[in-house]
């Protein structure tokens, strides 16, 4: 039996309305609004690379263009956001605490081994020490956990001492949680001074809601899809769910072509392919997007939907890099149309490349819309203006000619 077919068209324009990219931006950006926004897209990444704002900030300023970065911590003081590993660290909405009982018990189980790998300190013998800490002094940092602050010291990951790798473990495991941030370092604080009472007596099926949650949210997906979306279920429980889910009606099986016209299975909601009949065409603005963006997590799925190709650079040898240290995707309407570097530079958004797709001609409206937006993304990056660099209109590895 053949599995109705959802046409690249349609599914660029599904993922995009799923990941509210596909209508202009609208609403305030802030309360109840900005809540709606995260909750629609499921969570966002926190990220502290800065090069012209914080990846969190991006993400949300690419949907609300009234957006400040004080009304994510608002959502965070005022609880309806926790912090949590999901693919990386993450700001989730409240609601969903329950589910990730689940991920907390597996990791309880994983994560002595694989932190022990990272680092030989028996970090494990300071858990209950750094526990009694928080309950009897309140809050702390890293820095703040270790004896006589020793905690902190360590540069990365392979330096760290016990303490800081025990409150890693404590809160990957749900024993402490994030209560806040100071100078984007994170304060721990006992779990049940952090996470409402009411979401801390819920009981869920957390297989069950994790996979529904990320359906709803990707709009079609393999089972490997879903639970990487959350990484709450194991893999052989996402494929279990997907076979009952199958078996009583939940979902069905659809194939949905890829930017090379290959057709990829995947799991839908029945009545898919009538919701991406109905979508209206994408904006038209050019839009820079953050290398985290969630529509864009999957590099493999972004490749393979929309025909984009992307890597972060920040780790590859300067020399070896195709682009620049922290490249931005470019999009207008529902396709990629380049990648752009540039950082905050003198109270400036200094320019230094912008290269276009194969493809894709930078005509005068086309450039017209991308420097419209440089400008938006300069207000709102503190910036008193855009200025590019001698030569930075690119296609492939050589300058083209401004039209």
């Amino acid at each position: 039996m053949s599995r109705p077919v959802l046409s690249n068209a349609r599914a660029r324009r599904l993922f995009m309305a799923r990941h509210g990219l596909l209508v202009p931006e609208g609403g305030p950006g802030r309360g109840a609004d900005l809540a709606r926004v995260i909750d629609g897209i499921g969570f966002v990444q926190l990220d502290s690379v800065n090069t012209v704002a914080r990846a969190h900030d991006m993400i949300l300023w690419a949907r609300r263009g009234q957006y400040r970065p004080r009304a994510l911590d608002r959502l965070l003081a005022d609880r309806a956001l926790f912090e949590q590993m999901t693919h990386d660290a993450s700001a989730v909405p409240m609601a969903r605490y329950p589910l990730f009982r689940h991920k907390f018990a597996r990791d309880r189980e994983r994560l002595p081994a694989k932190l022990s790998q990272w680092q030989s300190h028996e970090f494990l013998h300071e858990t209950e020490r750094v526990l009694a800490q928080i309950a009897e002094r309140g809050p702390c940092t890293t820095s703040e956990a270790g004896p006589e602050g020793t905690a902190g010291k360590g540069g990365g990951w392979w330096d760290w001492h016990p303490s800081r790798t025990a409150l890693e473990f404590l809160w990957r495991t749900g024993q402490i949680a994030v209560t806040r941030r100071d100078a984007f370092r994170k304060v721990y604080d006992l779990t049940e001074r952090v996470i409402p009472a009411e979401v801390l007596g819920q009981r869920v099926d957390c297989v069950d809601g994790a996979m529904e949650w990320a359906l709803d949210r990707l709009g079609f997906g393999t089972h490997s899809d879903l639970v990487a979306f959350s990484m709450i279920p194991t893999y052989p429980e996402g494929r279990a769910w997907a076979e009952a889910a199958l078996a009583d009606g939940r979902v069905e099986e659809i194939a949905v072509e890829g930017a090379d016209g290959r057709l990829k299975p995947a799991l839908a909601r029945p009545g898919l392919l009538d919701e991406a009949a109905d979508l209206p065409d994408p904006p038209g603005r050019v839009r820079v997007l953050s290398p985290f963006d969630p529509m864009l997590r999957d590099r493999a799925r972004a490749e393979r939907l929309f025909g984009f190709a992307y890597r972060i650079e920040i780790f590859v040898p300067e020399p070896k890099r195709l682009y620049g240290y922290y490249v931005f995707p470019v999009w207008e309407g529902d396709r990629a149309i380049g990648r752009i570097d540039m950082k905050r530079a003198g109270g400036t958004l200094a320019v230094r490349a912008f290269w276009t797709e194969p493809g894709v001609r930078p005509g005068r409206g086309r450039l017209a819309r991308l420097a419209a937006e440089l400008e938006r993304m300069a207000r709102f990056a503190g910036c008193d203006g855009v200025a590019y660099a001698d030569g930075w209109l690119r296609q492939g590895d050589g300058r083209i000619r401004i039209p």
